[in-house]
Formats: structure tokens, C-alpha cells, sequence
């Protein structure tokens, strides 16, 4: 606007890209006062800065989530099979929250401008009055819900260090736990199995005690001269026992459970080793923020939400506590002037509906123009339709008087 009093700012393109985020008329703002003009932008900055900041929470969200999983403490470090070597930070899974993380910050942004554009601007005072605040409960709703989805992983993020010590400890506790479970469940297993050969084995180890003794016998005979009657009996009887022994190893039934017991004992090692993974797995999103509330508190967590709910819900209240401007002014009038154009009538609280409520009658007059031409052609076409059908009536009749055997048969 340039006049004689006043002469509007020129718009850069940083004011427009703020002004588009806002959802505000740039033909109107370069119209109208630097006032105007600066609080557009400031309420574009505040729904840009929300749509980044859901962005790097998000991406940060689905990084925790899917990044690989080991301890706390080292960060990807310290169980064998997750990461051989220390790795800080995983690429694929990084690359891949980067996308995310840019659909999740256009997602919530356009959200916001929805929100933030859809809202009134109330009844033009800074006072919000009860029904203003009905009227926006809904948005502000939504804006909580997107204000929590932001604040949970910046709070996991801010206290990542108390988290990774905290959940590091957890782990140690839950792979003892898990190591406590597999060895009860194992070895009850593995006593079942040894009840049943039980008795071999202990006969086994009788013989194998008494086998040893004779070989002592047989080679204290030997070194007193020679092996004699008796060191014969002793050769006897350790060929007996080791027959005997032979014989109980040799048996299916005890081949089939020593069988198994190897496969036991085999398992429940491997599952020892696997415990340190299974532990390590405990580091998802849902543990950390459970982390983060006992760390740092529910009243540092509430704040911190708090925050960035003040964030979400301060361009709702704005607009609510809006006092109308010469913009406000400019886009009521250039609203009426295109209904006006468009022969678009409004009579305001012209009829009460069922419940009582004024409601406001809209005559679109061009579409009663339309419709009318509409009839009033039909009714024309109508009447030159009866008319040519009249003529052709009375062209008949006088061809039947002239001729009537050409429309008559003796048959």
C-alpha cells in the first residue's frame, strides 16, 4: 500500500516463505502494515520450527527403534554377534530415520499450518472467551497429542547419558536373570535324563574306581618281582570290569540318553552365550522413556512436555487473542467483494433452524439466473414443440379432406 500517510514494507522472500507457512494472504500482507506483517512471519517461524523439530524427533524415534541393539554402556559395543566393532552410529538405519524423519516433519507441519489456519481469530479482542475456547478445544487437542509425540524422544535424547547408565545396569540384571532361568530349566532337564542311566553310571564308577586300583596292584606286583598268581586274578579282574564297562556303553538305551544329555548340555550353553544378546535387546523406545521419567523425574518429564506443548498450542492462542488489524479488515472486504462477484447473497441470521438457532439464508443469484434462463428455455422449446405439433395436426387434416383414399384401404 503506498499513500500520501503510509507506505507498505517490501516482503523478502524469508517474510513470504513465512508468511505461506502461516496460511496468510501474501497479496493482502504486502497491502497492509509492517505489524502485520512481522506477526505472520513470527506465527510461519513458530509452525516451521514445530514441523523440524517433530522431523529430528521422529527420525531420532525411529532410530532408537530400529537401530541395532547392544549395551547401553558402549553404545553398540559389548555383545558378541550384535556389532563386531564399535560403531556409534548405524548408516542404513540412520539414513533410512533421515527419511522418515523429513515424511514425519512435513506431516505434523502441514498438520499445524491445518490447525493454525482452521482456527478463528475469535471475536477480535485479546480476551478468549469460553465459547472462542470451545470452539478450539479440538485443535488444542490435537496440538497436545503432537506436542507429546515431539517431547518424548527430545526428553530420551536430553538424558541419553543417565538412560545409557541406568539401562546398562538393567541389562546386567536381566541376563543374570536369564542366565539363572536357563540353568534351572536345564538342568532339571538334564537330571530327568540322568535318573535314568543313574544306576549305570554309578556302576560305571565303581568299576572304573576299582579299575584303577588294580592297575596300582598289578604294577606294585610287577616291580616286586614279577607278576604272580595274584597279579594274574588282578589282570582278571580289570578285563572284567572293562568288559562290564564296555558292555553298559554299548547298550542303545544308554547310548540314546547320553545322546541327549550332549545335546543338553550343548544347548543350554549356547543358550548362556545367546543371554548377553537377549539382555541387550532390552533398549527400545518404550524402556527409555520409562527410563527418562525415573532418571530425571515426572516433574522434569512434565515440564519438558509442558514446553513443548506451549510451543504447539502458543500459534492456537495467538490467533484466539488476535486484535483485528487493517489485514483482517482488507481480507473480510476482498472475501465479500469476490461473493459479490460471484452474486453470492448472504442474509445473517435470517431463519431460526430446529433447535432454535439463527441461521444465515445464501442466495447464489447466479445460479438463479441459471436456473431461471434454465426454465424459462425448457418452456420455450415446450411451446414451439405444441406449436409445430399443431401445424402438423392441421396439415394432416387438410391432406385427409383432399385425399381421403390415400388414407383409407378396402381390405
Amino acid at each position: 500500500m503506498n499513500s500520501e500517510f503510509y507506505q507498505s514494507p517490501k516482503s523478502s522472500k524469508f517474510m513470504r516463505l513465512f508468511w505461506k507457512a502461516a496460511g496468510a494472504d501474501r497479496f493482502i500482507l504486502e497491502r497492509s502494515t509492517y505489524g502485520d506483517q512481522i506477526k505472520y512471519v513470527c506465527l510461519g517461524g513458530i509452525i516451521i520450527a514445530t514441523g523440524v523439530m517433530a522431523a529430528i524427533a521422529g527420525g531420532y524415534a525411529f532410530y532408537t527403534i530400529f537401530a541395532p541393539k547392544g549395551n547401553a554402556i558402549d553404545s553398540f559395543k559389548a555383545v558378541e554377534g550384535i556389532q563386531s566393532n564399535y560403531d556409534p552410529t548405524h548408516i542404513p538405519t540412520a539414513l533410512i530415520s533421515i527419511v522418515f524423519g523429513i515424511i514425519w516433519g512435513a506431516i505434523i507441519f502441514n498438520i499445524d499450518r491445518f490447525i493454525v489456519t482452521s482456527t478463528g481469530k475469535g471475536d477480535g479482542t485479546e480476551a478468549i472467551t469460553r465459547k472462542e475456547l470451545v470452539g478450539a478445544l479440538p485443535r488444542i487437542i490435537m496440538g497436545a497429542i503432537i506436542a507429546l509425540t515431539i517431547s518424548k524422544p527430545v526428553e530420551i535424547r536430553m538424558f541419553k547419558t543417565e538412560i545409557d547408565v541406568a539401562l546398562h545396569a538393567k541389562q546386567i540384571q536381566q541376563e543374570q536373570l536369564y542366565k539363572t532361568e536357563i540353568e534351572r530349566v536345564a538342568n532339571g532337564e538334564i537330571d530327568k535324563k540322568q535318573n535314568i542311566i543313574r544306576e549305570q553310571l554309578n556302576r560305571i564308577s565303581r568299576l572304573d574306581s576299582i579299575s584303577t586300583v588294580r592297575k596300582a596292584d598289578i604294577a606294585y606286583e610287577n616291580s616286586h618281582g614279577g607278576c604272580s598268581l595274584k597279579c594274574v586274578e588282578f589282570k582278571n579282574q580289570l578285563a572284567s570290569n572293562q568288559a562290564e564297562v564296555l558292555a553298559i556303553k554299548s547298550d542303545p538305551e544308554f547310548i540314546k540318553v547320553k545322546k541327549d544329555l550332549e545335546n543338553l548340555e550343548a544347548d543350554k550353553l549356547n543358550k548362556l552365550k545367546e543371554s548377553g544378546k537377549v539382555a541387550a535387546g532390552l533398549d527400545g523406545l518404550l524402556e527409555r522413556i520409562k527410563l527418562a521419567h525415573e532418571e530425571a523425574g515426572w516433574v522434569i518429564s512434565l515440564f519438558v512436555t509442558l514446553l513443548f506443548m506451549t510451543i504447539e498450542l502458543t500459534p492456537i492462542f495467538f490467533k484466539l487473542m488476535l486484535i483485528k488489524s487493517p489485514y483482517d479488515y482488507m481480507e473480510e472486504n476482498i472475501k465479500e467483494l469476490i461473493k459479490a462477484d460471484k452474486g453470492i447473497e448472504i442474509k445473517h441470521n435470517y431463519y431460526p433452524d430446529g433447535e432454535g438457532i439463527e441461521r444465515d439464508l445464501v442466495i447464489n443469484h447466479q445460479v438463479i439466473r441459471v436456473l431461471k434462463e434454465k426454465i424459462q428455455l425448457l418452456e420455450a422449446q415446450s411451446d414451439l414443440s405444441n406449436q409445430a405439433i399443431n401445424a402438423w395436426k392441421d396439415k394432416k387434416h387438410n391432406d385427409i379432406n383432399n385425399n381421403p383414399d390415400a388414407y383409407l384401404s378396402e381390405e
